[in-house]
């Protein structure tokens, strides 16, 4: 049956995304922190997260000072490394990597936390600073300034005595070089550097900060795309009288007694470049400091690439409702939601949000991906029906559950399975019945312009009880098993950096 709207579009979540996400929305009901994806009716409140890994790994409870080459804290337990992304919001290099850190690394030895949204609302409009440059706000700070909160919280995070090492992941214009080699390379550059406050900060764990840096740098190095990209450590010593510097989240983290430095990409690369390139240095800083993992992709341009866009996904009402994005078409129109379900969607990666679209009225909504919007969500709102977790069908003539929330993966037919007292509604089927259960569906049966997808091949399947919703699932047509091609879409338009004029200003 067609929705109202010719361009009604669908979400669920495909089962082969289900596990990764699963183990995502498992992970975040096991995390203390504010949701990154909670929609507000009027307002935007984007706190950022803290995601915390490797608490439970072995060599967490105890760290052991002989494995380290400078003095740990004494404690309990492990000493923490903290990164931190997305503290000015134009820089989507920094918080695509401290992101994959969150969704795509496991760490086997040490504890990692990660920030990788700190200045949520910034990125989403892809602004340096809403307002003012928060990378300016660590000295001092009036009570009025509507980041207070913000820069206090992260303030408390770096003060926890388990933090002994905090990077702080930047974009930076150009190529720093010590010395003038021409406008884009020169010591007012930022980009390609490594950037420590002084050389050394005695007594502490990596207290050699010079030292570290240039190994960090030199690790790299070693696997530079071009000999153009070179990186270089920048000593700003800021305690000198740098009076810009000495407003840094980084300098704030000296001046606790924690090693700390900034890690600048160039703004001359695509984002997938530069979260390679600030991989490339926080898994030196990592090692480094002891902290061992295993990553779950090629580190290299093309595998972070694959890694951004990999397993892109809204989940809404419990994932009753699942919107997998990876080649979602502009628009989702006619979406059945209760008016609550917004304010609860649960993302796949920590950059994402769903958002009441200031631009269109109340009651339609944004997903943001970073600085991206990719798609755009106009709700039916429904009361929602509890009484029912999926429905039987028959899949290419075979008995299924089609549990809601997933993809049914179908080579050429599907069959939904009556059940009293309930009646389906596969969008873009127009069989002229109210009640479409018990009808054979195929590819041909569906208008290619009600797909979920760009491509044509996914549908979703809703069901109800009288006018309440019960929840849907989708429905792939893969003919002849074949793996899914693009249809021509670029996935460009779906990474977390929207193409734009950047800041020269640095660090």
């Amino acid at each position: 049956m067609q929705a109202s709207s010719p361009n009604a579009t669908v979400f669920s979540l495909a089962v082969v995304a289900l596990p990764r996400l699963c183990s995502w929305l498992f992970f975040l009901c096991c995390l203390n922190f504010a949701l990154p994806a909670t929609a507000a009716e009027k307002t935007f409140p984007l706190q950022f997260t803290t995601i915390r890994l490797g608490e439970n790994a072995p060599g967490s409870a105890q760290a052991s000072a002989q494995d380290q080459a400078s003095p740990l804290p004494d404690k309990a337990e492990a000493p923490v490394v903290l990164v931190v992304g997305g503290i000015q919001g134009d820089e989507p290099g920094g918080f695509s990597a401290a992101t994959l850190l969150t969704t795509n690394y496991t760490i086997r030895k040490g504890v990692l936390w990660v920030v990788p949204n700190l200045n949520f609302p910034s990125i989403i409009k892809r602004s340096r600073g809403l307002y003012g440059d928060m990378n300016r706000k660590f000295a001092r700070l009036d009570a009025a300034d509507p980041e207070f909160a913000t820069v206090r919280r992260i303030q408390e995070l770096i003060r926890n005595p388990r933090v002994v090492l905090v990077l702080n992941l930047h974009d930076g214009s150009g190529y720093y070089r010590p010395a003038h080699e021409d406008k884009l390379r020169n010591p007012n550059r930022w980009g390609q550097s490594v950037i420590i406050d002084q050389e050394n900060l005695p007594g502490i764990f990596m207290g050699a900060l010079g030292d570290e840096a240039r190994r960090a740098a030199a690790a790299a190095n070693g696997s530079l795309i071009s000999p153009q990209h070179a990186l270089h450590v920048h000593n700003t010593k800021t305690a000198d009288g740098d009076h810009e510097m000495d407003k840094s989240l980084s300098f704030y983290a000296v001046r606790q007694g924690k090693a700390a430095f900034g890690i600048e990409a160039s703004k001359e690369f695509s984002v997938e470049l530069r979260a390679y390139y600030h991989l490339l240095m926080v898994e030196s800083f990592l090692a480094q400091a002891g902290v061992e993992f295993t990553r779950g992709f090629a580190l290299t341009p093309e595998g972070v690439r694959g890694a951004l866009l990999d397993n892109l996904g809204v989940s809404f009402a419990n994932n009753k409702v699942f919107l997998p994005l990876d080649d979602v078409r502009p628009s989702v129109n006619l979406l059945p939601l209760s008016r609550e379900a917004p304010a609860s969607a649960v993302t796949s990666k920590p950059i994402m949000a769903v958002l009441p679209c200031a631009q269109d009225g109340e009651g339609q909504y944004c997903v943001h991906y970073g600085n991206r919007m990719i798609t755009h969500i106009r709700p039916e709102w429904r009361e929602m029906d509890n009484s029912l977790p999926g429905m039987r069908v028959q899949a290419d003539g075979h008995a299924a559950e089609a549990p809601f929330g997933q993809v049914l993966e179908v080579s050429s037919s599907l069959l939904v399975q009556p059940a009293e007292g309930y009646r389906v509604n596969a969008i873009g089927f127009d069989s002229g019945q109210k009640d479409e259960s018990g009808v054979l569906m195929t590819l041909n049966n569906f208008h290619p312009r009600f797909s979920v997808d760009r491509q044509g091949r996914l549908y979703r399947i809703e069901v109800y009880r009288g006018q309440r919703f019960s929840g849907m699932f989708l429905v792939r047509f893969t003919p002849n098993s074949k793996k899914l091609t693009s249809n021509g879409a670029s996935s460009t338009d779906r990474l977390p950096d929207k193409p734009g004029q950047e800041s020269n200003l640095g660090f």
